[in-house]
């Protein structure tokens, strides 16, 4: 029997300004009937809002385990080996980018099927293209640690890497983490490293800054306060 195809649908970054679909995810979102979500809620408002004389409660959403990503991922996948195409999506943005999807990836590979990723906003990408730093070197870090002597000493590795290697380095932060995470880098990086947030990114308030760290340090963080954003640096 043929196996299906995995599609990584794209999703946008807020809910408060969707923005354009592309034409080809938004017509995977209307024909597929099996997908693999982060949030089953979520992905079902998602689909919805993109087609919305589509009946929902028919579809067959597979919800990975937030604890344990990797448990199940097998079963969930068993559709495309029946030859049924299947869509995972993130909860926002790229799937598998800083996601638990690339964990479904993985395992397609492993199965000998076909991954179709589709066009979408990636936060990250977006940042740098913003920033004005190195976009030919660049490495995403995920998140650094949360107590602060161990984030001094990563914010510190990242900014020796960064001038050495000549490249940008880019990371992300529990919005509820950012107040501390820019105090820290506020005293932890030298004055002239250049330092950037991307806050918002394709909302209305979307904020991006980029300048040096002693231009920060005269800056009222609060504005980035609980709110999604992408850090980046450049040494």
């Amino acid at each position: 029997m043929k196996k299906g195809k995995l599609f990584l649908l794209p999703t946008t970054l807020t809910e408060e300004a969707p923005g354009p679909i592309a034409p080809d995810a938004l017509a995977a979102l209307g024909r597929l009937e099996f997908f693999i979500v982060e949030r089953a809620r979520t992905a079902r408002r998602y689909i919805k809002s993109c087609h919305p004389s589509r009946d929902i409660s028919s579809l067959q959403i597979a919800e990975l385990d937030k604890r344990n990503p990797e448990e199940g991922i097998s079963s969930m996948l068993a559709p495309l080996l029946e030859g049924n195409d299947l869509g995972v999506i993130s909860e926002a943005g790229c799937p598998g980018v800083a996601d638990p999807g690339a964990l479904v990836v993985a395992k397609a590979h492993e199965l000998g099927i076909q991954v179709v990723p589709l066009v979408g906003p990636s936060s990250i990408l977006l940042a740098l293209m913003a920033s004005g730093m190195n976009g030919q070197s660049f490495r995403f870090n995920g998140y650094l640690p949360a107590k602060k002597p161990e984030l001094q000493t990563a914010l510190k590795k990242l900014e020796q890497s960064s001038s050495k290697q000549k490249q940008t380095e880019i990371w992300i932060e529990t919005p509820y983490r950012n107040i501390q995470m820019l105090e820290t880098a506020m005293q932890s990086l030298a004055p002239n490293t250049r330092f950037c947030i991307a806050a918002n990114l394709t909302a209305e308030n979307e904020t991006i800054i980029s300048k040096s760290i002693k231009s920060w340090k005269a800056t009222d963080f609060e504005h980035f306060h609980k709110v999604p954003a992408i850090f980046l640096l450049e040494g």
